[in-house]
């Protein structure tokens, strides 16, 4: 994905004079502040529109589900930095941040945008969810390249949340084509892989949020505001009960040393 070429200079977002600030055509103090939840203002700043009842509750579940799951790598880079810096809790958050890559985090805009392209494919020729999922998955298989948003380290049988999301989308009938793929993508990994791999929560967020119209290019800012949250919990626990030393010698014990043996006088 690459960023278009220059537009006009302007911004759709947000404007200010002496007396107001506008966001997004409605004014800040008299319109949204004291008026709308930070998960509709989310929704509003990134889309323009307020959400829908289903968008507000979805926003707010996949939001809830992303944010915290234990002393993962982002929560650690962050506790360790700030035990290196404790006065720089912007620079702890965003060593957490910067981690939401292609394996974490970021495998929610790579599903979301493989959901998409495997609608297309199906609409586009006419052919069936199952039979297209098959070839693509055939395809990367081949080429062994992982498939984002299935499979977990420690959920192997099944990722609670995943479960939970899907069935809330289920409950309030909002499945649609990404939901459908993504579930259709699952019934078709053992034949090719010869062993399931369970959606997982990354594979879950992409699919239920597309189905309720949220865009494709802004769904790695979900587990990044997400994670956020989380990581501010962790940093605040951090310098009341400090762990970011004690994480950093357990890792330079479990991890021993290979190289050339050094030589007397080099």
């Amino acid at each position: 994905m690459s960023v278009g070429k220059e537009n006009a200079p302007y911004s759709a977002i947000s404007t200010a004079d002496k007396h107001s600030i506008t966001v997004r055509g409605k004014d800040l103090c008299t319109a949204l502040i004291g008026e709308v939840g930070f998960t509709d203002y989310f929704y509003f700043l990134v889309t323009g529109q307020l959400p829908s009842a289903d968008q507000r509750f979805f926003t707010d579940a996949v939001l809830v589900a992303i944010a915290e799951h234990g002393l993962v790598p982002s929560n650690q880079a962050a506790r360790m930095t700030l035990a290196a810096a404790p006065d720089a809790l912007q620079g702890a958050v965003a060593a957490g941040i910067l981690g939401c890559g292609s394996v974490v985090l970021g495998s929610t805009e790579a599903c979301g945008r493989l959901l998409s392209e495997l609608i297309a494919q199906a609409k586009a020729t006419g052919k069936a969810f199952e039979d297209v999922a098959r070839v693509a998955l055939k395809e990367m298989h081949a080429a062994k390249r992982p498939v984002p948003g299935y499979g977990h380290p420690q959920h192997s049988s099944g990722d609670p949340r995943t479960e939970r999301l899907l069935s809330l989308a289920t409950s309030r009938n909002i499945i649609g084509d990404h939901t459908t793929m993504l579930v259709t993508v699952a019934k078709v990994i053992p034949e090719i892989y010869g062993r399931a791999l369970p959606i997982n929560v990354s594979g879950a967020i992409p699919a239920v949020m597309l189905d309720v119209g949220f865009p494709l290019a802004a769904l790695k800012g979900i587990p990044i505001l997400a994670r956020t949250a989380g990581l501010i919990g962790h940093l605040h626990e951090e310098l009341q009960r400090p762990i970011g030393f004690i994480l950093s010698r357990h890792a330079a014990g479990a991890i021993g040393y290979d190289g050339p043996v050094a030589q007397a006088g080099s």
